[in-house]
Formats: structure tokens, C-alpha cells, sequence
């Protein structure tokens, strides 16, 4: 027996082992303690609360149990020792029967075993109990938020089926008895269990921390990580909807498989858009035991160290070798995970920076069998290696190749901040009152240094800048090149003793660290040229670099690969290395003009020189002259080459050329780098323009972006030379430019506007897929007046933006045509849209699927329709218009002259508002195709819309797939058809129809499709 005189003295203890270990360990106490009665609902949910410090529930714990007497206490240690158990061992105590009479009972009784055998097929559980009707979606949307755990999920589920009185909880209890046990060490492993525990520690020894770029700082990764915007990447084909932000724990459900039988998982984004930082918090997340607890062993592993392995090494020696050594039983422990390997996760990131090319040309199976580190990565991510453990690799979009996609399990695509995201970033980061407020409002007055803040290095430097950048007010920096040129002079600054730093930025200040920015600028180049990211001391010496140059802050320490060797240096971030290299082209007066046409002329990726794929010269020599800058910017990746030579059109702007003058010897050189630059631009756009296959007869020239073209415009843009827009622009004749998922966001928006702004001629504009957002609507304005067609389908847009957008469409004639589906717009934006339809009297075309528009946005919308008589196109799939919505549009249009297609599918509409569009089919003569699938017309509502078909003269279409009809309302359309010859098709696939009865009426008439 435990006496509460005994509790109280171990309270300390207690609240140590329960407040400082993880959310996962104290909710599995409190099952414990649910499920023996212990605490009751009301006690259990109040514990439980979301935010509060787990130290904090801990003593609230402890004081509520204090109060239930000694039985209680005793309960308590026993609950702890329960919950320690259960960390170890794989047995599942506890039997239930699956037809209990009391199911709810039965489901808080069994709760720890129930929680522990959901865990790892939560997501399958919650699909199955909404298609079986226990669950909506709106519940399994609230249980699935990202911020709760696969365990945390768990529970909630079993919260709900307490008070559903629907069958959910029968539902559980039968369903979760089928389901397999979860797979842990066994206890005798003791050198599996001590590995693990080894494991886990070094993991989140290495991730507690989120360094800062600059290394100047340590941060609590958990006080700073801020969600990214994480999309999943369907195959071709797939019906789009508009896409969640999804959380971490998405990067392994089932769906959205690309080859199901694959190992890989791929997160792609663009440089600086937070890849390295999402794997950091994943490792985090595992280590601390409070997701991803499926996988028993996490090994991570950087492909930028691993390029630096010169020697040939196995499966074993990559994973104990460089990553954690086990203290004994290696051999056991390596057995364990060939055994086991879905219960084994290595993450790879930064694909991007590793020099060799994806091919699958040579397979090696042995896991003890060494071979060069290229192989070794390429088999194990075709699952020639450890098949069936998992594989995370990070990438930018551009390396990664068709053949890797082949065996990819499923691809998500890292789009950065979303605007709120920069709001709690620079909260996060800056607690002082008030300082965080003027921030935010300083970004939100510049939208285009806002926009620069959707990728998470550009809200890292607004950070760090933040006294420079409101001394500033309205001289905010614009373009990529203005922000790294203000932190390059922060980081002077700050490195330069008070007495002697010039009085602020300036040319001087650049010209008094001139020799250490050429020394590291040469550094860099020699990196990108040769692939190296990481300096060892001998290179950084060959390169002039000493330690007053390493001091300014630009190379940090990185993580070393080979056990004993000192930590190399890298600098702060690849764009940093591209930026310096940049600077060294612009400067340097051992870099010949005519060398930056290389920048200009990236090849396609993948085209690298042979030398690239040979192993001895993996790990590289110090920097030399031999083949010089020329060599190097042929060798350099094609991505790196685009970021470098974007900064290098920004550093020989007229905007900074007073500031570059000044450090420059010669103001000549300067000059002749800036003609030889403009050249080349413009000779790479001619081209570019000039391999636009000639159009068909009778349709519009178009042009799908090819590789480079978009660094190509952000090179102009960077540049700021008007009238080199204009001249480039001036070989471009498409009637459709289309950059469809090429990772436009708001700073590609910004380049865009201002090349396209110069167009002689109007062009259609397809910007569907990217990362546009209500900040990249903004920058498009200034190209507005050019865009006869404008299709923004999945970018985030928000109803703010559409309201700009149609704002500024008032006074664009040529702006014809508008596609926002897949967004997310609401009835906040339809007095915009009304007013657009009432003003514009030319307008064709309105596409507004896939949004959040309901009754009250429709029935404003109507109000344009009935003063508009140029509309030709009217899109309202997938939103909630209901039957008063239906209503409202359907007399709108009842004497609209110009409609030609009109949708309405999935909007909820039942008999009423299908009277209400019949009623217009009587009276509309122009109309020719209503799409009214996936609705609840029922028998009813299709004997209506049959009447109205009768007295149509225009009608060619008709949809009603999916709608609850049967023999009664085909029977009603098929006399309809007997009157109306204009008809063409009928659809009313999916219907409640027997074989019997779709062979007796698909012979009666051709038109109806069954």
C-alpha cells in the first residue's frame, strides 16, 4: 500500500518524471488511470488542455489524485509503471468482446490497448468510419488537425465515439479487434533496446536546437518552428481539388501514391523554402516520442556530407559508421534491422547537392557488401537496399530527374509561409512589445519585399535586419539582390569595431572588406564549379580564406562526416554561395567579360560533364587556376548557375552600380561586365522565344515555359533595365503563355509583371499550380492591362485578393477571362465580382470552382449576372450554393442573352432549386450546356429540369450524372426527348439504375448516357 504521506514525499520526483518527459508518456498515464475509473470525464479533459505546460498539467495531476485518497495515489504509480511497460513491450494486455452490450464502456475500459493498436492505422480507421456514415467529414477533418499526434488522434477518436450514440463506438470495437498488433523490440534484444535508446538521443541531441543560418544563435526548435505550406502531388489525371496545407505526419499516409510499391517519399521546394528545417522537426518530433513512433530507428543523413565520402562503404558501415555506432551486439542490431525494416526511416536531404546524376544503370543488393556512396544512395531509394524501409528526400524541383520519380511512393511540395505563416515567424522571433507589430506593418505597406517573405530564408533575413529595415521606412528592399546586399552590410556592420565602421552602409564599408568578399567569392565559385558545399581547412586555405575572413559570419560550422575529423565549414545557406559568387563575377579583375555568357546559357539538367559521375572525384582538391572561372561556371548545376546569375544581374543594376563603382579599380571593367551581361540576356530570351513551335492553323500561338525561362525574366527583373524588357519582350508573339506548376510565387509574380507589362499584344496567362497567394496578385497588377485571360486555379488566393483583382480588372478591357477554382474564395468576395459583371460589359468568362461560396455569395452574384450581357462562361462547380443559390442565379439568367455553359455541380441543389432552373431553361435561348452533376436533384427535381427541356430550343447538354435519379425520372426525360431535337446528350451515369432497367432504356434513345 502507498500512503499519501509516501506520495507526497516522492512528489518531486514524480512531477520531474511526468513534466519532463513527453506528451505521448503523460496522456498514456491518463488512459491508464480512465480506464481503471481513476479519474473521471471531467477530471480527464481538463488535463488535457491543449497549450499549457506539460510541468503544469503534471502538478494538477498529482494534486487531483492527492485528493481521491491512498487508493488513489496507489493507482497513479501503477498507471506510471503501466505507461513505462508499454513503451517496451509489444504485448497488448487486456481482451474485449467485440458484440459488448455496453461499447462505449468496453472502449474506455480497454483504452490503453485500443490507443496502442489504432496508432498505426488511425488514418485507415477514420476513412472506413466516414464511408460507413459514423463519422462526417467535418469531424475526421477536426481529429486530423496537424497538430495532434497519431496517438493523439487516436484518443480523440475514441473521445467522440463516447457521446455518438450512432454505432461508432460497436463500430471501434469490433474493427480495432482485427487489427494487427504493433511491432516493438523484444525485451530481451537488450542491445536493440540500448541502440534505440542511443539512437534516440544522438537524434535529438541534433535537433533540439535550430540553429540560425548565421550560427550566431541557438533557438529552441520548438519556440520557433513555424508550419510550412505542404502539398501532395497527385498523378496526372487526378481530379483536383483545392488542396489542404497538410501537417508532418502526411509525408506517410496512404494517399496520394505515385508507385505504391516504392520506398521514397520526396519533399521538393525551392532553395531557402524550409526543407532542411521540416526534416529537423520531423527528427525532433521522433526523438521525443510524440509522432512517427512507427519507426523504431530514424537515420538521417545529409547528401551534401556524403558526397565527401571517397571511399566505397556498406549499408552497415553508412549507418553505424556515420550516423550512430551501437556500444555492443552490432551484430545483432544489424540483423534486427534487415529483419524489420518498415520499422526503419532514413531521411536524405538535400538531393540537389549531390554532384551525381540519379541512374538506376547498376544494381546492388548486399547490404555488407561495400560500394562507391553514389550507388549506395541510388539502390537504396529504388529499394534495392533495405526494401521496405522508408526513404525521405529533400530536393529542389529542378534535380530531380523522371527516372528517380519512377520510384517514388509520393512527392509533396514545400511552398513556403503562407502570409499568416510570416506573421507568427517574425512573432515568434521577436517578443519584444511592439517590435513584431511594426514589422508585420512595414511588410504588408511593401508587397514586394512581402513577398520575397513566402520563402523562409528571405522572413529569416527581414529578422535579422529588422533595425536597418524600419531606419529604412520607404526605401525597403525590392528585389532578391536588394535584401542579400542589406544583409552583407549587416553582417559587415556588426563585425567592424564601433571606432572603426564607417557611419553606416555604404561603399565604403564594402570597399574596406573588399580582399576577404573576393576571397570567399572565389571560394564559392570554385564550390558551385566543382559541387562542393562543404570546406575542409586545406581548401579554405587554398582559397585565401583565413580566420578574420571566417570571422564576418558567412561560413558556419557543419556537421562532419568522418568520426574524429574537425568540423569543415559551409556557408550559411546555398543562395549565400551563389550571392558571393555573384559578387566575385562583378569584381574580380581575374574574371574576363566575356565569361558571364555561361551564366545566360544554363544546359538542362542533368547534362554534367562525365567527370562528374567518376568517384575519385567526389571528394575535391583545394581550389586552383587550372581551367579557371570559365571552367567552373560550365561545370556548376544549372539551378545554382540561375540563383548566381540572377544575383549577378542585380549587382550590375543602375541601382547598385554607384555603390559597386566605388569598390571597383576600374569604373570601365564595371561597365563592359554590365554590357556583356545585358547581351547575353538578351540573346538567351531571343533564343528562348525562337524555339516556340509556330501555332495550328486557326489557333493561338502558345508557349509552355521551358527550363530556365522564369530565371531568365528574374534576371531582368533583378536587372531593372526597362527598356531591355521592352526589347526582350518584343520577339515574344503567343496568344497563350502558360507556367503551370513552375513554383511562381509572389517574388516570380513581381519579375513577371515586369517583363510581360511591355507586350505589344494581349496574351492569356496560366499561372495554375503555383504559389501565387493574395501578396503574388498583387504584383501581377502592373501586367494586367496586357492579360486578355488570367487562370490563377490552386494558388492560395484568398477572397482579399480576388477583391484587388477585380478592382484593378475595371479598368482592363482587354481582361476577358478569369479562372480562380481551387482557392480559397468566399462570399466576401462576391460584391467584387457582381460589380466587375455589372462595369465589364465585354467580360466572357467567370470560373469559380472549388471554392466556399454559399447561398448569400450567390445571391449577390446574381445582381451582376442580371446587368451583365457579355458573359459566355459561368463555372460554380464544388461550392455550396444550395437550392437558394440555384435560385437566385437561375433567375439571373433566365433572359441572359450570351450564356453558353453553365455549372453547377456538387452544390448541394435538391428539387427546389431544380424547379428554379427549369423555370430558365423555359425562358433562356442560348444557353447550351448545364452541368448539374453530383447533386440531390432525385426524381423529382430531373421531372422539373424534363419540363423545361421540352420548351428549350438551345439546350445541347445536359448533366445529371450522380444525382439519386431513377426509372421514374429517365422515363420523364425520355418523353421530353421526343419533343426536343436540339439536345444532343443527356448524361445520367451513376444513377440508381439496375442492369435490367439500363438495358430497357438505353435502346429507346441514343442520347441518353448511361
Amino acid at each position: 500500500m502507498c500512503t499519501q504521506e509516501a506520495f507526497q514525499a516522492q512528489r518531486s520526483r514524480l512531477v520531474g518524471l511526468l513534466g519532463s518527459g513527453s506528451l505521448e508518456a503523460f496522456e498514456s498515464v491518463l488512459d491508464w488511470l480512465l480506464s481503471w475509473d481513476v479519474l473521471s470525464w471531467e477530471e480527464y479533459e481538463g488535463l488535457r488542455v491543449l497549450g499549457q505546460p506539460l510541468s503544469h498539467s503534471a502538478r494538477r495531476l498529482l494534486d487531483t489524485v492527492w485528493n481521491k485518497g491512498a487508493w488513489g495515489c496507489e493507482q497513479l504509480l501503477a498507471a506510471v509503471q503501466e505507461a513505462q511497460a508499454d513503451g517496451r513491450s509489444p504485448a497488448l494486455r487486456g481482451h474485449w468482446d467485440p458484440h459488448s452490450p455496453h461499447p462505449a464502456r468496453d472502449l474506455q475500459c480497454h483504452r490503453p490497448a485500443i490507443v496502442r493498436r489504432l496508432y498505426s492505422h488511425v488514418e485507415g480507421v477514420l476513412d472506413l468510419a466516414q464511408a460507413r456514415g459514423f463519422l462526417s467529414p467535418y469531424e475526421c477533418d477536426e481529429i486530423r488537425l496537424p497538430i495532434f499526434t497519431s496517438s493523439q488522434r487516436a484518443r480523440r477518436l475514441l473521445d467522440l465515439a463516447a457521446v455518438k450514440a450512432n454505432g461508432l463506438a460497436t463500430f471501434l470495437l469490433q474493427h480495432v479487434q482485427e487489427l494487427p498488433d504493433p511491432l516493438a523490440l523484444s525485451l530481451e534484444d537488450a542491445a536493440c533496446q540500448k541502440y534505440a535508446s542511443k539512437l534516440r538521443t544522438t537524434v535529438s541531441a541534433q535537433s533540439r536546437f535550430l540553429s540560425s543560418y548565421d550560427g550566431a544563435e541557438n533557438l529552441c526548435l520548438e519556440d520557433i518552428y513555424t508550419e510550412n505550406a505542404l502539398e501532395l502531388r497527385t498523378e496526372a489525371g487526378a481530379p483536383q481539388t483545392s488542396p489542404a496545407p497538410l501537417g508532418l505526419d502526411a509525408l506517410f499516409r496512404s494517399g496520394g501514391r505515385l508507385n505504391a510499391d516504392a520506398d521514397t517519399v520526396l519533399v521538393v521546394g525551392e532553395a531557402g523554402s524550409g526543407k532542411s528545417t521540416l526534416l529537423q522537426r520531423l527528427h525532433l518530433l521522433w526523438a521525443s516520442g510524440r509522432d512517427f513512433q512507427d519507426f523504431l530507428f530514424v537515420f538521417p543523413f545529409s547528401c551534401r556530407q556524403l558526397q565527401r565520402l571517397a571511399k566505397p562503404l556498406s549499408v552497415r558501415a553508412l549507418l553505424f559508421q556515420h550516423c550512430c555506432w551501437p556500444d555492443l551486439g552490432q551484430e545483432e542490431v544489424f540483423q534486427f534491422l534487415l529483419a524489420h525494416p518498415e520499422r526503419v526511416l532514413l531521411t536524405f536531404d538535400g538531393f540537389d547537392e549531390f554532384r551525381f546524376r540519379f541512374t538506376d544503370g547498376e544494381r546492388h543488393c548486399s547490404p555488407t557488401e561495400p560500394t562507391s556512396v553514389q550507388n549506395l544512395l541510388f539502390n537504396l531509394l529504388q529499394g534495392n537496399l533495405l526494401k521496405n524501409a522508408r526513404k525521405l528526400l529533400t530536393s529542389r524541383p529542378d534535380a530531380v530527374s523522371a527516372g528517380l520519380r519512377r520510384y517514388v511512393r509520393a512527392e509533396l511540395h514545400l511552398r513556403g509561409f503562407s502570409e499568416d505563416g510570416i506573421e507568427l515567424y517574425l512573432r515568434k522571433r521577436h517578443r519584444e512589445p511592439g517590435l513584431a507589430d511594426r514589422l508585420v506593418r512595414l511588410l504588408r505597406a511593401t508587397s514586394a519585399l512581402h513577398g520575397l517573405c513566402h520563402l523562409p530564408v528571405f522572413a529569416w533575413m527581414v529578422s535579422k535586419c529588422h533595425q536597418e529595415l524600419l531606419l529604412q521606412g520607404g526605401g525597403s528592399p525590392r528585389t532578391t539582390t536588394d535584401m542579400y546586399l542589406l544583409i552583407l552590410q549587416h553582417f559587415l556592420l556588426h563585425a567592424s569595431p564601433p571606432d572603426a565602421a564607417p557611419h553606416g552602409p555604404g561603399p565604403g564599408l564594402l570597399r574596406g572588406r573588399l580582399p576577404t568578399l573576393l576571397h570567399l567569392g572565389r571560394l564559392a565559385l570554385w564550390g558551385l564549379g566543382v559541387s562542393c558545399y562543404v570546406f575542409s581547412a586545406k581548401q579554405l586555405q587554398a582559397a585565401h580564406v583565413d580566420g578574420a575572413d571566417v570571422s564576418l559570419g558567412f561560413l558556419v560550422h557543419a556537421k562532419s562526416v568522418a568520426p574524429g575529423s574537425p568540423p569543415p565549414l559551409e556557408f550559411l545557406h546555398i543562395t549565400f554561395q551563389c550571392f558571393f559568387a555573384a559578387f566575385y563575377l562583378v569584381l574580380s579583375t581575374d574574371v574576363r567579360p566575356s565569361s558571364l555568357r555561361h551564366l545566360f546559357n544554363c544546359r538542362p539538367t542533368g547534362s554534367s560533364p562525365l567527370a562528374r559521375l567518376l568517384p575519385a572525384l567526389c571528394v575535391q582538391g583545394p581550389p586552383s587556376e587550372e581551367g579557371g572561372v570559365e571552367a567552373w561556371l560550365q561545370q556548376a548545376e544549372p539551378h545554382n548557375l540561375q540563383i548566381t546569375a540572377a544575383f549577378l544581374a542585380g549587382l550590375l543594376s543602375r541601382e547598385h552600380r554607384g555603390l559597386l563603382a566605388e569598390c571597383q579599380a576600374s569604373e570601365k571593367a564595371l561597365l563592359r561586365r554590365q554590357a556583356c551581361a545585358h547581351r547575353c540576356l538578351a540573346r538567351s530570351l531571343r533564343k528562348h522565344f525562337c524555339s516556340i513551335p509556330p501555332a495550328l492553323p486557326g489557333e493561338a500561338k502558345s508557349m509552355h515555359a521551358l527550363p530556365g525561362f522564369l530565371w531568365l525574366v528574374r534576371s531582368l527583373y533583378e536587372l531593372r533595365e526597362e527598356r531591355l524588357a521592352r526589347k526582350a519582350v518584343r520577339g515574344l508573339d503567343v496568344g497563350h503563355l502558360k507556367l503551370t506548376f513552375c513554383s511562381v510565387g509572389p517574388a516570380e509574380c513581381a519579375a513577371l509583371a515586369f517583363v510581360l507589362r511591355h507586350l505589344r499584344r494581349p496574351v492569356a496567362l496560366q499561372l495554375d499550380h503555383n504559389s501565387v497567394g493574395d501578396v503574388g496578385v498583387e504584383q501581377l497588377l502592373p501586367c494586367l492591362g496586357v492579360c486578355k485571360a488570367l487562370y490563377l486555379r490552386d494558388n492560395n488566393i484568398s477572397d482579399r485578393g480576388l477583391c484587388t483583382l477585380a478592382e484593378h480588372a475595371l479598368r482592363c478591357e482587354e481582361l476577358q477571362k478569369l479562372a480562380l477554382f481551387n482557392n480559397k474564395l468566399t462570399d466576401g468576395c462576391a460584391q467584387a465580382l457582381a460589380r466587375l459583371l455589372e462595369c465589364r460589359q465585354n467580360f466572357l468568362a467567370l470560373r469559380l470552382g472549388n471554392n466556399h461560396i454559399t447561398e448569400a455569395g450567390a445571391q449577390v452574384l446574381a445582381r451582376g449576372l442580371r446587368a451583365n450581357s457579355s458573359l459566355q462562361f459561368l463555372g460554380f462547380w464544388g461550392n455550396q450554393v444550395g437550392d437558394k443559390g440555384a435560385q437566385a442565379l437561375a433567375e439571373a439568367l433566365s433572359d441572359h442573352q450570351s450564356l453558353r455553359w453553365f455549372s453547377l455541380v456538387g452544390n448541394r441543389i435538391g428539387s427546389v432549386g431544380a424547379r428554379a432552373l427549369a423555370s430558365m431553361l423555359e425562358k433562356n435561348m442560348a444557353l447550351e450546356e448545364l452541368c448539374l452533376e453530383e447533386n440531390q436533384l432525385g426524381d423529382e427535381g430531373v421531372c422539373s429540369l424534363a419540363e423545361g427541356l421540352r420548351r428549350n430550343p438551345s439546350l445541347k447538354v445536359l448533366k445529371l450524372s450522380n444525382n439519386c435519379v431513377t426509372y421514374r425520372g429517365a422515363e420523364a426525360l425520355l418523353r421530353a426527348l421526343e419533343r426536343n431535337d436540339t439536345i444532343q446528350e443527356v448524361w445520367l451515369r451513376g444513377n440508381a439504375f439496375s442492369r435490367e432497367e439500363m438495358e430497357t432504356l438505353g435502346p429507346r434513345d441514343a442520347r441518353l448516357l448511361l
